[in-house]
Order: C-alpha cells, then sequence, then structure tokens
C-alpha cells in the first residue's frame, strides 16, 4: 500500500463507503486514507460525486455502507458539529458567511466551538462570561490577521471581495481549532490570479497551524498546485491515484475530463 494510504499514519481514513439516493449510487466503494500533515485532494468532473463525498465525510450524509474514521475515531453518524468538535472543520463550495456580521462576529462564531463557560453564564452576568468572551475576540482578531483581514474587522461580509470572502470562511474554520480542514472547491468562482493566491494561502495555513488538509476540487490546475497525493473520482468511484505528475499522465485521468476522443485521437 501507497505510504499515502497507510492507515497508521492516517488522520482520515474512508473503507468500502458507498451512498446511494434511492437507485442512484452517488459514491460506490470509496476507500482513502488522508496522512497526517498532508495536503490532499479528491478530484473529478462534474457529476462524479465529489460534493456527495464532501457531505459524507463532515457528517452531512450517513453512507449505507462502509465506515469513516477521524483521529482513529468512528465518525460515521455522528453530527456536523460532533465532528467538528472532534477536529474537521469544513469551509463550503457556496461561502456560508453571516452576510450582515462583520469579519470579527463571522470568526467568534468558529470560536464559539472551544468556549468553556455554558450558555446561562451570560443571562446571569458572571464575570468569567465576559472574560472569556474579551479572550475569543482577541483570538478572532489575531486570526483575521492571519488571513489578512485585520485591516476589516469591523466591515461586513457581505461588502467583502470574493476571495477574501473566502479566506474569512477559512479563518472562521480555523477559529474551531481542527486537526484537519476540509475544503469543498475552495477555487470555484475565482478567476486565474486569485486561485494561484488560494494555492499560496493553503500551503501556507497548513504549515503556520499544523493541519492536515482534504481538498475537494474539480480545477486540476488548483489541486496539481498545491496538494502532495491526489484521489480521482468519476460517476462514484476512484479511477486513479496516486502523486500529481502519476495522475496527471494517468489516461483514465485524461479521458474522464477531455474525452474519450482525445486518447483515441492523441
Amino acid at each position: 500500500m501507497n505510504a499515502a494510504n497507510d492507515k497508521a499514519g492516517a488522520i482520515l481514513v474512508a473503507e468500502n463507503v458507498t451512498m446511494r439516493f434511492g437507485g442512484v449510487t452517488a459514491v460506490s466503494d470509496l476507500s482513502f486514507a488522508l496522512r497526517k500533515g498532508a495536503i490532499g485532494g479528491v478530484i473529478g468532473p462534474n457529476g462524479a460525486g465529489k460534493t456527495t463525498v464532501f457531505n459524507v465525510l463532515s457528517g452531512f450524509y450517513t453512507p449505507q455502507e462502509g465506515e469513516i474514521t477521524l483521529l482513529g475515531k468512528n465518525i460515521k453518524g455522528l453530527q456536523p458539529y460532533e465532528i467538528c468538535k472532534m477536529g474537521m472543520a469544513p469551509t463550503f463550495q457556496n461561502i456560508r458567511l453571516s452576510p450582515q456580521m462583520t469579519v470579527l462576529e463571522n470568526i467568534m462564531v468558529g470560536c464559539h466551538v472551544r468556549r468553556h463557560g455554558r450558555w446561562w453564564s451570560a443571562a446571569l452576568g458572571l464575570p468569567g462570561f465576559y472574560r472569556e468572551e474579551r479572550e475569543l475576540q482577541a483570538k478572532a482578531a489575531a486570526l483575521a490577521e492571519k488571513v489578512n483581514l485585520d485591516k476589516q474587522l469591523g466591515e461586513t461580509a457581505g461588502s467583502l471581495p470574493y476571495g477574501a470572502q473566502r479566506r474569512l470562511e477559512i479563518a472562521r474554520a480555523l477559529a474551531t481549532e481542527p486537526a484537519l480542514l476540509l475544503l469543498d472547491e475552495p477555487a470555484a468562482g475565482m478567476n486565474p490570479q486569485e486561485s494561484i493566491e488560494l494555492m499560496r494561502f493553503i500551503g501556507k495555513i497548513r504549515d503556520e497551524f499544523n493541519l492536515s488538509i482534504l481538498l475537494i476540487e474539480h480545477d486540476m490546475k488548483v489541486v496539481m498546485g498545491v496538494c502532495e497525493y491526489i484521489w480521482v473520482m468519476e460517476y462514484g468511484a476512484l479511477i486513479a491515484e496516486g502523486l500529481p505528475d502519476q495522475v496527471r499522465n494517468n489516461p483514465l485521468v485524461i479521458r474522464a475530463y477531455l474525452g474519450e476522443d482525445v486518447i483515441t485521437n492523441a
């Protein structure tokens, strides 16, 4: 087994995962393992099943078959908030910020996952609540600085440019103190320059926050530029995997993206 799929050194493991919707199999017998500290990518053309994989891993769907483990613990069937507390933080293809809340407030939403005080401490006006609130504000401001949004703390999320909104969503995910960051098509809607900046940003936060990162993506240029190991899906099934150069030159991958005629006429 390739080192990238070594379960002993993996932070996330999917084994024989199958997800059906009625008579349609969206994901079929998917197995992979992401090693700790790695940046991996699950790619494939439109309709390959990538979004379903994202929803299965993050707890929005429960697969009919197979097992999923995070940091050695079974997460199949858990709710998304439970999986988040265990160390996986997702971001979404369609950015899900609170547009009327400020940059600082959006990041603080993520901080509250690790809050120690009880909900009723605010109603009682306990000093501990206000002390922790100040600590979370400081934490959120520090994270904003890490993603170059410290000058926009008081601006509403909806007023930010698209690329800044993407960075803000990632900052909110980082506020949950994850071990694994799960990114659903982070380059969606970005122009080429924004995509290049995103690749640099992903590598930077992996190193700075000591993270493992899994991208669910269809943009091969982004994945090839940042991922260390790649799994390729087509029609819900895994058709190839390997290092970027191996995947780039795999005839099955070329056919999936460009069509049979490209292989036949090459």
